[in-house]
């Protein structure tokens, strides 16, 4: 049996995470362990382990390190908590080999500390681009302490490679988020309304904003215009997720609550609606708003609209069902009226069919006991 350590952070990367997490935890040859850290452990962000085990896991490990401040300090701070939890961590479950999805700050702390303890890592969603966010350099530097890589494109697959990581170690298995959005039974419309206590209206929107880590003391601002573009719709009813735990997350927090608070009749608010809730909500709603990566790699898959507001998520990879606009009232308010013409019947996910855990699981089957961590640097100029 090979222990395989699968580390998770947030609500969000545990969703993508599951269908794989299954599929080891079934596997006759793997035992799956699970380490969950950061926004799972926070009230404030819904304690949302409690979605781990509801989905009938066990958790080895919790790694409280997040702290309460949403400064540059505070995160930093959070980061050096993460390190000691996850060394203790590592040291007590001995695992073979770790997973780890996509590029936060905790996710860098959690491929050092296994990469010091010679832990081959296994890498979901590298060679990606998102110039708007530190997260774009932290991804990158995952990519280069993992043994194995799981890309969502073949664009990204060729990046990774770029970065002196061999061809045969760099798989592209498609977003694995598209997985669960196939396998979930989701809630009809009477069903989500009654799990949000909330009424849809004539037209809806789905919003999640996080902050542009790269850019400094924009989040107030930022938010500002787009509520003065949803002040301008009509017969629209506003869905808001929260902010993740990123420097200045708080503050953009707070002004949702205080939105929801003064217009209560239109808008509802969740720290976390959790994946089940989530994907129904993309089942009714008529469009997606923010700069959430799921606006690009999953929500393409239910045919409607993603709004793309300034630069977090610039680099990506686009689908045709998403628009790119400037954070200003006026862009946001044309690439609305854009949205709403938008005839997307019979588009193509560009990020894979739903089947990366089936895929990653087959590779891992393959190449987990034969990992070599003293790896060389792929030269594209000296093999061609």
């Amino acid at each position: 049996m090979r222990k395989v350590c699968v580390f998770t952070g947030t609500r969000a990367d545990f969703g993508l995470l599951k269908p794989l997490m299954h599929e080891i935890n079934y596997h006759d040859e793997m035992e799956l362990q699970i380490v969950a850290t950061t926004m799972h452990m926070s009230p404030y962000f819904g304690e949302t382990y409690k979605e781990i085990l509801d989905a009938g896991f066990n958790i080895d490990k919790k790694v409280e390190c997040l702290l309460s401040g949403d400064t540059a300090n505070a995160v930093t701070k959070s980061m050096g908590l993460a390190m000691i939890g996850f060394a203790d961590a590592i040291a007590e479950l001995e695992p073979d080999f770790a997973i780890i999805l996509g590029d936060r700050t905790e996710m860098l702390m959690a491929a050092s500390a296994c990469s010091v303890a010679n832990i081959p890592i296994g890498h979901l969603h590298g060679g990606e681009v998102t110039e708007g966010a530190y997260d774009d350099a932290f991804r990158h530097a995952i990519s280069k302490m993992s043994a194995l890589h799981f890309t969502s494109t073949e664009e990204y697959r060729k990046r990774v490679i770029q970065l002196g990581e061999n061809p045969e170690s760099v798989f592209n298995v498609g977003a694995i988020g598209i997985d669960s959005i196939k396998s979930l039974n989701l809630m009809d419309k009477n069903e989500f309304q009654k799990a949000i206590d909330f009424k849809l209206n004539k037209r809806n929107i789905l919003i999640t904003y996080h902050p542009v880590t790269l850019e400094e003391n924009t989040a107030a601002n930022q938010m500002e215009e787009i509520f003065a573009a949803l002040h301008q719709l009509k017969d629209t009813h506003f869905i808001f997720t929260y902010a993740n735990s990123d420097k200045s997350g708080a503050t953009i927090n707070r002004m949702i609550e205080d939105f929801v608070r003064k217009n209560d009749a239109i808008s509802c608010a969740f720290p976390s609606l959790g994946q089940l809730r989530y994907l129904s909500a993309l089942q009714h709603v008529d469009m997606v708003l923010g700069n959430s990566s799921s606006g690009i790699l999953e929500v393409p898959s239910f045919k409607i609209p993603t709004i793309n507001i300034g630069d977090r998520q610039k680099g990506r990879e686009m689908p045709d069902s998403v628009i790119n606009c400037n954070v200003d009232r006026m862009s946001i308010l044309k690439a609305i009226e854009k949205a709403d013409d938008l005839d997307l019947a019979n588009m193509v996910s560009i990020y894979g069919e739903g089947k990366a855990a089936k895929k990653i699981i087959s590779i891992l089957e393959r190449k987990i006991n034969g990992v070599d961590l003293k790896k060389g640097f792929f030269d594209l100029n000296k093999d061609q």
